[in-house]
């Protein structure tokens, strides 16, 4: 056999046993849990517990569209940083290309946040102190 694929036989017999070790543990750490585990019913038992306090009405709450928006930016905006940060790390090697690249790049993510306040989108405040706040301002 060329020692290529023994490199490569071994390669898979190795990876074969830590697939084996892995199944192995699982089933150890399931198995042992099962077994000293509380098997104790009843109705206390099968309450949801959170946080040292107990459940308090219903789990179905509406939350505004707006929460959803808000999160959806964030992330948008989390983004950013994360791009700014692999940026600063690598500013010397991009050199000026990489400084007008990132300048485009908050210039635009920039006009897209004053397009959002401008819509009213990071406004949440009801509609009746909108009205108002605007009556005081004229």
């Amino acid at each position: 056999m060329p020692a290529e694929a023994v490199a490569t036989m071994s390669h898979n017999w190795g990876f074969a046993i830590f697939l084996l070790g892995v199944a192995g543990l699982c089933a150890f750490m399931l198995g042992v849990s099962s077994l000293l585990g509380s098997k104790a019913w009843g109705r206390s038992k099968n309450e949801p517990f959170e946080s040292g306090m107990l459940p308090v009405g219903s789990a179905r709450l509406r939350l505004s569209a707006k929460f959803y928006l808000v999160a959806m930016l964030f992330v948008i905006f989390d983004v950013e940083a994360l791009f700014l940060f692999a940026w600063s790390v690598s500013v010397r090697e991009s050199g000026w290309a990489g400084l007008i690249e990132a300048t485009i790049f908050i210039a635009i993510l920039l006009a897209g946040l004053v397009y959002l306040w401008r819509i009213g989108a990071l406004d949440w405040a009801p509609e009746g102190r909108r009205k108002r706040q605007a009556k005081l301002k004229q």
